[in-house]
């Protein structure tokens, strides 16, 4: 087989395994929309892969070039647009297909990880979208950072720009395998579509423990630290770890309210352990030490498991029900908080990579549908990090997107370069959705 046979065989397969990993999504879409509309919402993934750029992946004038050809870029415009106005399908349907998709792998495994994060869309060129509300900016924060060599950073208090609040459920296995997603929600404080955070956070909370019971053990990052979020976990018996804020009060094992890192200062580490540094390069040297607490408001036991990292970096301050009766189980709790930092991931790797924040939809819903479709594209490239698909990852990189030099030998970032791989593959060796749907509408 010659060069280009190859490399058309592998763009149609890759082109397959995308429909064969929305297959039952599609099917449920079939029952609903015109056949016409389902080859839409394929191509339409095809295309959200295939066209790279953070400030207009996601206009619908550039995708109609991709779903047909450049020359009929409008049609392809007018195509999309019918599937996000159609009334006859809700982004509910791509919900509950992740959802789906997380439970089962959770059926399938002893001990997994749910992790939990929050962030913002921000849209801060818009006014009249709708369902916009002022969130906190991100960016405005990382630019009035003090950086070495420069001076008069712009003070003040935090920037608002129009948005929406976002907030993202991953389940996190173990034994090396790569993270799956199970939520993306978004919501807003102004308009009809009005809702708190508090509120969502709930409704998500239960649905999790309704689908997943107690196998699941929740991560929470300090965002999440409150009495109240502390009240819903221990009344609905969710198993959970949440980095402490090292400020606020426990009861100690004298019964004393003190502040979090006052219950271990002056103990010695219980443990020490060389732990690889992925940032930095190199193996940290890391204590560990663990203390049974309470909250002042609750009788429930807890236990505070402190990680200390050497060369003067903050502790970890893990609080968790989970309980800790030895050095082993309390590095397990480091190791499956470690494992939290694939939300953020998820969060920088939507908005960069995918053009999350790069929508132009008045329509709340219509924005939301292609939103979740975005996220549908997420799940599908984590899913070519399994090791079934490692000999395809290594074609790919080798073919289509190699580099030189020691960083891309010494860092992993897969996923970015394997994108751009499937993406320069799609537009040399161009695909088509390999099945007809049989509905007529």
């Amino acid at each position: 087989m010659s060069n280009c046979e190859q490399n058309r065989a592998q763009a149609q397969e890759l082109a397959r395994g995308l429909e064969e990993f929305v297959s039952s999504l599609l099917v449920e879409l079939d029952r609903h929309l015109d056949k016409r509309l389902v080859e839409t919402f394929q191509r339409t993934l095809q295309a959200i892969v295939t066209f790279r750029h953070s400030l207009h992946g996601l206009l619908l004038s550039e995708l109609g070039g991709y779903i047909l050809s450049p020359e009929h870029a409008p049609a392809g415009t007018k195509r999309l647009s019918n599937l996000l106005r159609s009334n006859r399908w809700t982004g509910e349907i791509i919900n509950g297909f992740l959802w789906q998709k997380a439970t089962q792998v959770i059926e399938e495994q002893e001990t997994v990880y749910a992790g939990w994060d929050e962030s913002e869309v921000e849209k801060p060129e818009s006014l009249k979208a709708e369902g916009l509300c002022a969130v906190r900016s991100s960016v405005a924060a990382r630019l009035k950072r003090i950086k070495p060599g420069f001076y008069n950073p712009p003070g003040g208090r935090p920037i608002f720009v129009p948005g929406l609040h976002w907030i993202s459920v991953m389940v996190l296995g173990t034994d090396g395998q790569p993270p799956l997603l199970a939520a993306m929600r978004w919501w807003t404080s102004r308009g009809k579509h009005a809702s708190d955070k508090r509120k969502e956070e709930i409704k998500l909370l239960i649905c999790c423990l309704r689908a997943w019971g107690r196998r699941v053990v929740h991560l929470f990052d300090r965002g999440f630290a409150s009495r109240r979020w502390l009240k819903y976990l221990l009344r609905l018996r969710a198993r959970f770890i949440i980095r402490w804020p090292k400020r606020y009060k426990l009861l100690n094992a004298k019964g004393e309210r003190v502040n979090a890192w006052k219950i271990t200062r002056g103990k010695r580490s219980q443990n020490f352990r060389d732990l690889w540094d992925a940032r930095r390069q190199r193996l940290q040297r890391t204590g560990i030490v663990f203390a049974q607490v309470r909250h002042p408001r609750y009788d429930q036991p807890l236990w505070l498991v402190v990680s200390r990292p050497s060369s003067g970096r903050e502790p970890w301050y893990l609080l968790t029900n989970e309980p800790i009766l030895s050095t082993d189980d309390a590095w397990s709790v480091v190791f499956a908080y470690a494992r939290r930092w694939q939300v953020e991931l998820a969060f920088r790797y939507t908005k960069s990579e995918l053009a999350l924040e790069s929508p132009r939809l008045w329509s709340w819903h219509n924005r939301l549908k292609l939103m979740l479709m975005v996220s549908l594209v997420y799940a599908f490239l984590l899913s070519l990090l399994l090791p079934s698909f490692q000999s395809l990852r290594d074609w790919l990189l080798r073919h289509w997107c190699h580099r030189t030099g020691k960083r891309y030998r010494t860092f992993a970032i897969p996923l970015y370069r394997l994108r751009s791989a499937i993406s320069r593959l799609w537009l040399a060796y161009p695909v088509s959705p390999p099945f007809a749907w049989k509905n007529s509408g």
